[in-house]
């Protein structure tokens, strides 16, 4: 074919679909209706004379033509919007960007309120909007635009850049009357001690409930939401006990009428990152806000 009479949007079809192996999916991320896009993909599928994507369960499969194609097409379009970006000058104290973030309630909690006191200063007129997205969705909305950046500990987010901001780890939290802690000091309780306690966790932070599966007290579980803030409320009026990030768990705690217990667990240790798509790595405005963020979070947690 003569890529002279090919529309590269088209090529941003191909990679949408690649990517999200659904036709549905990659009109939604494109602002496509359907059929534009199942008539896009009949073109492209007649000038390069291949199927490209087969019917696959609810969705798509790649042919191995398709396969192959990908990468190639994927580092076109990340070179070209590489140059396009190169040319936007970034100024912060003068930009009106709007930055869209992906953070849970918990980071929201953790991460945002410095955020904005430190944007406040270096780019006041930087906008920004958080969003939470299923980890499924966060690589595809990355590479797509429809996210610049993503917080959290992602351990399903792959194909991404990413750099870590902090350790943490996975503490028990209760009420300080609670009947376990009268067995002992905080720091002394054994595992069969806390083998006894009932527990909330949080749907999005799976590796709570592998925790709990790990340590065979999933048949404990006796309150399940979608996400922390409610928990310390809940805890502090009854004998529940969760397991929650340390470094959030301790604003509860230093508040008053709760304890933090580290007690040794599997899976207890992680790492929260700041994760982007590689076709935006040299943009300048992204580029200045990672550092801006890893430099102050870093900074704050010293």
């Amino acid at each position: 074919m003569n890529i002279n009479t090919l529309d590269l949007n088209l090529l941003r079809l191909f990679d949408a679909v690649w990517r999200t192996r659904s036709v549905s999916l990659a009109a939604k991320q494109l602002g496509l209706s359907q059929p534009a896009a199942s008539q896009g993909l009949a073109r492209l599928r007649h000038a390069l004379g291949d199927a490209l994507f087969e019917r696959s369960g609810a969705g798509v499969r790649a042919t191995p033509k398709a396969d192959r194609l990908a990468q190639a097409v994927q580092s076109a379009l990340a070179t070209l919007e590489e140059a396009l970006s190169a040319s936007d000058a970034f100024d912060p104290l003068t930009s009106q960007r709007l930055i869209r973030l992906h953070l849970s309630d918990i980071g929201e909690a953790r991460f945002l309120p410095d955020m904005v006191r430190a944007l406040q200063t270096l780019a006041p007129g930087l906008r920004l909007a958080a969003l939470s997205l299923p980890h499924e969705d966060i690589s595809a909305a990355l590479d797509n635009g429809q996210l610049d950046l993503a917080i959290g500990y992602l351990p399903e987010v792959s194909h991404t850049q990413q750099m870590p901001l902090l350790e943490d780890r996975y503490v028990v939290l209760l009420r300080k009357g609670h009947p376990v802690l009268r067995q002992g000091m905080p720091h002394a309780l054994s595992l069969t001690a806390l083998s006894t306690l009932e527990f909330a966790a949080v749907r999005t932070h799976a590796d709570t409930l592998r925790i709990l599966e790990r340590m065979r007290w999933q048949h404990q579980l006796r309150l399940t939401v979608s996400h922390f803030l409610s928990l310390p409320e809940i805890v502090r009026g009854s004998d529940l006990a969760v397991l929650m990030p340390r470094n959030f768990a301790r604003g509860f705690a230093a508040a008053g009428e709760l304890a933090l217990l580290e007690p040794a667990l599997p899976l207890q240790d992680f790492t929260v990152s700041i994760h982007w798509s590689v076709r935006f790595d040299k943009d300048p405005g992204l580029r200045w806000l990672r550092q801006t963020i890893v430099r102050h979070v870093t900074d704050t947690a010293a």
